[in-house]
């Protein structure tokens, strides 16, 4: 185990269990995450081995005589008809109101009964029954009887699969003993994934996904490709939470049936998520657009005469069809939403717009083995901390633009509010952390903000911007603009293209591009000194268009990097190696010169990747020579050149996040522009030569 692990293991003590159990006891159980963690929780929250072996068992014993597939129901009604007493079945329960004999009745899902009796009690201390359905561990009984209309069935004891009580402010105590850090990791375990196979930046969009549990009232969007997991936090995380097709929804079905006066979803749920929401051609009842509007913006719905408020929050998760730069240069950033949603009015109600694109399609090796909070625990904490409101925790240091309107800054406070919430709930942010969470609102709000100005050219222009308690603005661009500035500022909405508001500062991008289907790199004719700076999750980047330039012409070239290790960072050399080639021509030689630190773990297999190396690029012109240091004195990262050029490297060539290395077919892996980047900076300085 980590030290996390250990950690977490200590201070919460039977809360938290190891994340690849689920896969374990899962089997062909075709159950939402929540409901196995419960069960998880009950005998595997240790990390004592011998008893999480045990708790294993015990779990798969109860999911094989009690969770019910549907290919043997007929055989487990059969079970309990012979056993004539009580038999404990784990099903998903919906009830319905027969109103003609005013009694409520209850279908199970799997087992496949529907019409048995359940006690009004019941159906009020669990309103979620009549709407969705929920997941129980219920006592069913079957008792003949010769009134046909009457059911055989009958349901002794019903218990929802979700945490009964928790203690709030141990939980916030215990939140002071981490770093933020570590809470961030340990949170992003307890969704389920490795947090070593993140960057900071991905972190945080992973955890805005949490927004919705925890805020009331908040609407949110996350278009990307397929495959990143944007349906899956609302399908297993949270039993407050309930994922519909987006083709399945309907006016009584979401918000109320007249004929009936029956509650819709959003009178029951905490987080209505929309799946499968894209999609320009999808048939849409306009009347539910207009009621989404309402409901998005003023939180009510009408019931007849009567005026209805929920606390629902919505979510909208969908695929899109082109790359962002087709998208910038075409269209917007919401081309794939249906066409009767893809209305301003609609879109403005959306508090945040979370770039799915950035999120790397998921792999077997993002999954994480280590410690995170049972999924119903952490999932009773986001629902409390609904009650709470931290949209205020910056006014102290931080002012927001006054050139955004209303609705665009109530949209960053409720971002604002929710990942203060998941973040720091004990209130002991710094300026800098509580800095990072803001502009990291505002720029959610921005992306939407600004694709409604190409959409709709009525919309006044607005500035996002904040000030700090001396007055100084800091501008807020989004990584898409930084990456497309050409396409990013224009106006789709007439036909028309506008550049760049001369007013604000224009965003720093960086020299290399995506957007014009081929890599640019730096005029070889104009080589100078500066300094770039690069964002997480920024792609387009590469050793070629970091690097080509400055190589040319060079016959010794020097690299300087304690980090060439390991595997991953030694392929890196070898990239480094192919970028060289490549702009050498092929008469001439190279020298290549490494310095490095050795690997004390395995200095044998660091030797013979540098080996393997040296004898493959030695066909090519590359002499390829290193040597250990042994003085521990180095720590800055640089590439020198006998042309007369140093190249500072804050990350040295560590400057790609994780992807599928072992992906034949991937294009992050054969070509290093379609990766996503860490954050990273180069500097180039001129040198004299005679003292490189």
């Amino acid at each position: 185990m980590s030290n996390l692990d250990d950690k977490i293991n200590e201070i919460f003590p039977g809360l938290v269990v190891r994340k690849d159990l689920v896969k374990t006891v899962k089997g062909n159980a075709i159950v939402p995450s929540y409901v196995l963690e419960y069960l998880l929780g009950q005998y595997c929250a240790t990390n004592d081995e011998e008893t999480i072996q045990s708790g294993i068992e015990m779990v798969k014993k109860i999911l094989r005589d009690h969770y019910v597939h549907r290919n043997e129901a007929g055989l487990v009604r059969s079970t309990i008809k012979e056993k004539g007493r009580k038999h404990k079945v784990i099903d998903k329960i919906s009830v319905e109101l027969n109103d003609k004999a005013d009694v409520y009745e209850a279908e199970f899902s799997n087992l496949g009964i529907k019409k048995v009796l359940i006690d009004s009690g019941t159906v009020k201390a669990h309103p979620k029954l009549l709407v969705g359905g929920v997941w129980c561990i219920a006592d069913v009984e079957y008792e003949p009887t010769e009134d046909k209309s009457v059911t055989p069935w009958i349901l002794s004891s019903l218990k929802p699969i979700q945490l009964s009580h928790f203690d709030y402010e141990s939980y916030i105590d215990a939140r002071e003993k981490f770093t933020t850090d570590e809470w961030i990791d340990l949170l992003i375990q307890s969704m389920g994934f490795n947090p070593e196979m993140f960057g900071k930046r991905n972190k945080m969009l992973q955890l805005t996904r949490l927004i919705p549990y925890c805020e009331r009232n908040y609407n949110i969007i996350e278009l990307g490709p397929k495959g990143t997991g944007k349906s899956h936090i609302y399908s297993e995380f949270s039993p407050h939470g309930i994922l519909i097709s987006g083709g399945e929804v309907t006016v009584p079905k979401l918000f109320v049936n007249n004929a009936n006066g029956k509650l819709g979803l959003v009178g029951y749920w905490n987080v209505v998520a929309f799946d499968e929401f894209a999609g320009r051609s999808k048939k849409v009842d306009k009347a539910l657009v207009d009621i989404m509007k309402n409901y998005m913006a003023n939180k009510s719905f009408s019931r007849g005469i009567e005026t209805l408020g929920a606390e629902a929050s919505m979510v909208f998760v969908g695929n899109t069809a082109h790359t962002v730069p087709y998208m910038l240069k075409h269209s917007d950033l919401f081309e794939e939403v249906p066409t009767k949603y893809h209305d301003s009015a609609f879109l403005d109600r959306l508090h945040f717009y979370l770039p799915g694109w950035e999120i790397d399609i998921i792999r077997g090796e993002m999954f994480s083995d280590g410690y995170g909070f049972v999924v119903d625990y952490i999932a009773e904490i986001l629902r409390f901390l609904r009650n709470d409101d931290y949209s205020d925790r910056y006014k102290e240091h931080f002012t927001l633009s006054n050139e955004i309107s209303t609705r665009d800054r109530d949209a960053i406070n409720k971002t604002f509010s929710g990942l203060m919430k998941i973040l720091y709930p004990h209130d002991l942010a710094t300026v800098e952390e509580i800095e990072e969470v803001l502009k990291f609102a505002v720029e959610g709000r921005k992306r939407v903000k600004d694709q409604l100005m190409r959409i709709d050219t009525t919309y006044a222009e607005a500035k996002f911007y904040y000030e700090d308690s001396d007055g100084k603005k800091y501008w807020v661009t989004t990584l898409e603009e930084d990456e497309y500035p050409h396409y990013y500022h224009r106006t789709i909405g007439n036909g028309n293209e506008e550049g760049i508001d001369e007013s604000m500062p224009a965003p720093s991008a960086p020299s290399t591009s995506m957007t014009t289907g081929k890599e640019e790199t730096i005029d070889a004719h104009e080589l100078k000194e500066q300094h770039l700076s690069f964002q997480e999750n920024q792609k387009g980047i590469s050793y070629d268009s970091l690097f080509s330039d400055y190589f040319k012409g060079a016959t010794k070239i020097t690299i300087t990097d304690p980090y060439i290790r390991i595997f991953f960072q030694i392929r890196n050399l070898m990239e480094l190696m192919e970028t060289i080639i490549n702009n050498k021509t092929i008469e001439d030689e190279v020298v290549v010169h490494l310095v490095t630190i050795v690997n004390d773990r395995d200095p044998e297999q660091q030797i013979e990747y540098f080996t393997e190396i040296q004898n493959n690029v030695q066909v090519a012109g590359i002499s390829f020579t290193w040597e250990f240091d042994s003085t521990g004195t180095i720590h800055a990262r640089s590439i020198v050149t006998d042309t007369g050029w140093k190249i500072s490297l804050d990350r040295g060539l560590d400057i790609f996040q994780s992807y599928a290395m072992n992906d034949a077919f991937g294009l992050s892996n054969k070509m290093q522009k379609f990766r996503s980047c860490k954050a990273f900076e180069v500097t180039y300085i001129r040198i004299d030569k005679k003292n490189k």
